[in-house]
């Protein structure tokens, strides 16, 4: 029995997701290693803890997110 290779067994793994009907999607997001994440994220918190319209936004999405045992 032949052993595939790493390549050959991600293309597999590949070719059965998309017959399953999905789609491979890219996304980038900030680093949190980056300098100055930390900073820009305590910045940003603090508008939206500022801004009272922003608090029944939040209220409603702790509304119907599922939250689970957390």
């Amino acid at each position: 029995m032949q052993t595939q290779t790493i390549r050959q067994r991600v293309q597999t793994h590949r070719e059965r997701l998309r017959a399953a009907g999905l789609k491979p999607f890219q996304i980038w997001v900030p680093d949190p290693q980056a300098p100055g994440f930390a900073a820009e994220c305590r910045r940003q918190s603090r508008i939206v803890l500022n801004d009272p319209h922003n608090l029944d936004d939040i209220n409603a999405f702790a509304g119907i997110a599922d939250w689970g045992e957390e």
